[in-house]
């Protein structure tokens, strides 16, 4: 089941008289249910603009979204939504569990109910000891916690996720990532944005890459990970600098450190590398398949579009 339809959206803004800003040119996007659905791009690329308007917060100028089959413009699709934007701000002088209590009366939540499921998300985030804390007296990443724990109290099945790992120690990121995977396993759909790609490699099921406003790649993280091996890295040990001039002299891309070397060759080249090493007598340590990342491919995909403009 589609549960995020995105077709042919445009988005354009007007700047003072005269100039106009193509933030998203023609996008179309699907995200299943049950997935996890990262949303990459650069600064300036469109990620919060397509956001904004997958939630009615702004509108678009051409296109059609839809949540669960319903359009956006309809109240009614949102209500078993919840989203969490990149620099959440609150009313300073209220604790956790009053903002809690705020959020869970905005969605008719009964009073009992609030209280447990306040407890179940405070606990879940390591915040049960500050719920009544203000929240001027928390840090950025204890913000980000309480910003997230909010999107989850009334249970909704979509969450929009605006760089949920933002200002977060690696502690924090990995509670945040680890809430993710656990959502995913009740059956929620997450769609969230990122400049992390290590968290977006880890959880996602899916992928998409935004440039200048045009999604340059749409697919599933296996496609990327999983391609054809488009060479080796060659680790050996015992290497002497007679050894590793004659390493050189081959004009093999190569990195030394101390007596072990790291030797990266295309498939073709890889037996005669071998043979060389045992000629040598040196220490095969390892012998790994390198494949394109996501780092790469992100990278690629800026880069061409930058060149291309």
């Amino acid at each position: 089941m589609k549960v995020i339809e995105i077709s042919q959206l445009h988005k354009i803004y007007t700047k003072g008289v005269g100039k106009k800003i193509h933030a998203l040119k023609g996008i179309n996007l699907e995200v299943g249910s049950g997935e996890i659905f990262g949303f990459l791009g650069p600064n300036g690329a469109g990620k919060s603009t397509t956001i904004k308007l997958i939630l009615n917060i702004i509108h678009p100028t051409s296109g059609k979204i839809l949540l669960s089959g319903k359009d956006v413009r309809d109240p009614e699709s949102r209500r078993n939504l919840g989203f969490l934007p990149e620099n959440p701000i609150y009313y300073e002088y209220l604790t956790p569990e009053e903002l809690l209590w705020f959020v869970g009366k905005t969605f008719n939540i009964e009073g009992e109910n609030i209280k447990r499921k306040t407890d179940e998300l405070l606990n879940l985030m390591g915040l049960e000891n500050f719920r009544q804390v203000p929240l001027r007296y928390f840090s950025k990443g204890m913000i980000q916690k309480v910003g997230l724990i909010q999107t989850l109290v009334h249970d909704p099945d979509i969450l929009i996720l605006d760089e949920p790992t933002s200002g977060l120690d690696p502690i924090g990121r990995r509670q945040v990532t680890d809430l993710i995977l656990s959502l995913k396993e009740k059956g929620k759909t997450i769609f969230f944005s990122s400049h992390i790609l290590h968290d977006v490699e880890t959880i996602c099921d899916k992928v998409g890459i935004i440039a200048e406003g045009e999604l340059r790649f749409s697919g599933k993280i296996s496609e990327v990970l999983h391609q054809s091996v488009q060479g080796f890295e060659v680790v050996v040990q015992n290497v002497s600098d007679e050894i590793f001039k004659e390493i050189l002299d081959k004009e093999i891309n190569c990195h030394r450190e101390g007596d072990t070397v790291r030797l990266t060759v295309l498939e073709n080249d890889l037996w005669q590398l071998i043979e060389f090493i045992k000629s040598k007598n040196l220490s095969l340590f390892a012998v790994e398949p390198k494949r394109k990342t996501l780092e790469g491919l992100f990278l690629e995909l800026i880069k061409n579009s930058k060149s291309s403009s």
